[in-house]
């Protein structure tokens, strides 16, 4: 099932896409479940947000491939090496990355990104999967320049616009079958299977509620495979996952 949170007349929905509509639920559907108004909204008259608002934190992984740690010169962690974003960072299809004036280097990042439905602490990896309510495609913007001076990610990985998601939840979906692509103006800057992840969903899910509590609607970003490059105000950033479609965005300077 494929859940969209979008825009139309004015008010914020939820609906399940089927093919040219969009089904309405009735409320958010990872408190509310799937029941339906009756209403159907052409997907062409409605505008899609970002799937979801995490309530309390967007949780990421770092150096989560193989390659990618090689291209940063770094070394593969033993452990998932986890940081986070605020919630504040997230956007929307189609929504602009800022680019900040504090920066001279911001980068894109393509990734997987896990949305949990139920409350998870001390999880273990064997039932992990049970607190997913689904996947959706994200990108971890990143002011390079930033991230080495500071010497730590939350200002660099922090700023607004830096969390795009989208375009919509998919609650059946397997990672070890999908594969990621990012384009930057047409042209394929990362090209990797989901299964190249150094650790697997479940692992994360599980290593994250150790640490902290998942609330639904928290976001966990998996990790990005190597090709990350930086971009410039007026690129057009596409990254796409088999399976959950294609997350948009173009880039603009801080007024």
């Amino acid at each position: 099932m494929r859940i969209a949170r979008f825009s139309h007349n004015d008010a914020i929905k939820y609906g399940i896409v089927d093919e040219t509509d969009l089904v309405v639920l009735a409320g958010d559907p990872m408190f509310a479940g799937f029941e339906t108004t009756g209403e159907r909204v052409p997907l062409a008259d409605a505008a899609l947000l970002a799937p979801v608002i995490p309530r309390s934190k967007v949780v990421c992984v770092g150096l989560n491939y193989v390659d990618h740690a090689s291209e940063v010169s770094m070394e593969a962690p033993a452990e998932p090496l986890l940081f986070l974003k605020p919630n504040t960072a997230v956007v929307g299809p189609g929504d602009a990355i800022v680019r900040p004036r504090q920066s001279q280097q911001t980068e894109f990042e393509g990734e997987l990104a896990v949305v949990i439905g139920r409350i998870a602490k001390n999880v273990t990896a064997e039932n992990a999967l049970d607190y997913v309510f689904g996947y959706t495609i994200g990108n971890d913007i990143s002011a390079r320049d930033l991230q080495f001076s500071d010497g730590q990610w939350a200002r660099a990985k922090g700023f607004d616009t830096f969390c795009p998601l989208g375009p919509a939840i998919e609650t059946d979906f397997d990672p070890e079958k999908a594969r990621l692509t990012t384009s930057l103006n047409g042209e394929i800057k990362q090209d990797a299977p989901l299964s190249d992840m150094i650790f697997s969903v479940a692992e994360i899910v599980a290593y994250a509620s150790e640490a902290f509590t998942l609330l639904p609607g928290d976001v966990i970003l998996t990790g990005t495979p190597a090709g990350v490059g930086p971009f410039v105000a007026g690129d057009k950033i596409e990254v796409a996952i088999s399976g959950l479609g294609t997350l948009r965005n173009t880039a603009r300077d801080a007024a």
